[in-house]
């Protein structure tokens, strides 16, 4: 949980930091301009939260790639960092930023754990960027997903105000009041009331005041863990938390391998790749959300592009000749009382068969509704008779929508060295940045 001075630029002030609601470590910059005590204040960082980070890369597992013809390992667990709120992402990105190209010999050294933290807190801001990570997860956003509330968007941003919106109102709103803001910039008349006296006499009351006006901010983001952890997990957030262990594997072996800290700024072509990952990772974090949880997609069904309805006819059994062979092709029809905004030839997904196509044949409106014909493929076997329970049966409820887990492609990018003069030219090779 970072504290910074307000109206600097990154400056930190203090952290506290652990891995229990009753142990929190507290480190302070008794002078936030000092550039010594700020890399002190670093070392002391890196000592608790790296060593934390680390401490998943022991036990790996086998996972199955191309078609189980060979295989990868990753970690069989990844670390997971929380802060209060997308201001104390962002003041680890900067703080990486500032910290991950220190030298450790030279001019003005410092401990090698330094940089290394940098890379770290670096590798965790970028994945907070990927919709459905949850490496590094800020308790604003985790609640504001499954609680609403009749604030405005910056109120909600106060973890204090946003929980007492869930919890107690009265007894919330009293402890948030009483409370610091959820950081990472202290309060500007805090600062000129009650810090800059402190900072100005190198006053030993400086730590027990910082703690004080941290603590209740602590006990609420742990307040956030447990009203989280009372929710059922969606089925899809296993899945995502795969691709997190992938994507820590990966960071691991890159730091064993090379070592090398992460660019300031990526060329064009790495920028493009990086922006169609998080399009792809949006889009398909949408989709599963809204398989997930029904209020998520109670809005598909209001715009149309999803609806409930209930089979009133089946064929299971029908082949389609007209092609070169056979094939199994069924067709269901299923009556709504829902609107519908589909077009015939439209493919749609049902959440409870994902990997099963429904191709639509027609849509009929009806005195109730709409009668929706549809031609089923995939997910039934590979025979000309469908596996047991792959095809809807007459009076079962079926969700459809236009949504699809379906793989998404990656587009084909030029190699890094035939970037065309129009976006920049080749970048030009990494050089150790000037301190």
């Amino acid at each position: 949980m970072p504290l910074a001075m307000a109206g600097e630029a990154n400056a930190p002030l203090a952290a506290m930091v652990g891995t229990s609601v009753g142990a929190p470590h507290l480190l302070v910059v008794r002078q936030p301009r000092n550039r010594d005590e700020r890399f002190a204040f670093a070392a002391g960082l890196a000592e608790h939260v790296v060593g934390y980070l680390e401490s998943f890369s022991g036990e790996t597992e086998a996972v199955a790639v191309d078609r189980g013809r060979d295989v990868r390992y990753r970690f069989v667990d990844a670390p997971q960092v929380w802060v209060p709120n997308g201001g104390g992402v962002e003041f680890l990105r900067l703080f990486g930023r500032s910290t991950r190209f220190r030298r450790v010999d030279g001019e003005h050294p410092v401990p090698a754990s330094v940089p290394l933290l940098g890379q770290w807190l670096t590798f965790l801001a970028n994945s907070a960027e990927v919709p459905g990570s949850a490496l590094l997860a800020n308790a604003v956003q985790a609640l504001g997903l499954h609680w609403a509330t009749g604030q405005s968007g910056a109120e909600d941003a106060h973890l204090g105000s946003l929980i007492a919106w869930i919890e107690d109102g009265a007894e919330a709103a009293r402890v948030a009041e009483r409370g610091p803001v959820a950081g990472p910039a202290t309060d500007p008349e805090f600062d000129n009331r009650v810090l800059a006296p402190l900072i100005a006499e190198s006053s030993p009351d400086l730590k027990e005041v910082l703690h004080d006006l941290l603590l209740p901010t602590w006990q609420q983001m742990w307040r956030a863990l447990d009203l989280l952890r009372g929710l059922p997990p969606g089925a899809r957030v296993a899945s995502r938390w795969d691709g997190d262990r992938d994507t820590y594997s990966a960071f691991v072996q890159h730091l064993a391998e090379d070592g090398a800290p992460q660019p300031r700024r990526d060329g064009a072509v790495a920028a493009a790749a990086r922006l169609q990952r998080l399009e792809n990772a949006a889009a398909r974090y949408a989709v599963q959300r809204a398989f997930d949880d029904p209020l998520v997609m109670a809005e598909y069904r209001l715009t149309g592009t999803a609806f409930a309805g209930e089979v009133t006819l089946a064929n299971p059994d029908r082949i389609d000749d007209s092609g070169k062979r056979p094939v199994l092709r069924p067709r269901i029809m299923v009556a709504t009382t829902e609107p519908v905004r589909v077009e015939p030839g439209a493919t749609l997904t049902s959440p409870a068969r994902p990997a099963q196509k429904a191709r639509v044949i027609s849509v009929t409106a009806t005195p109730a509704g709409f009668d929706v014909l549809l031609e089923l493929s995939g997910g039934m076997g590979r025979k000309l008779v469908a596996e047991p329970g792959s095809v809807p049966a007459v009076g079962e409820n079926l969700l459809l929508t236009t949504l699809s887990e379906a793989y998404r492609p990656g587009a084909s990018f030029p190699d890094p060295a035939d970037t065309p003069w129009t976006h920049g030219g080749p970048p030009e090779p990494r050089t150790e940045p000037s301190r």
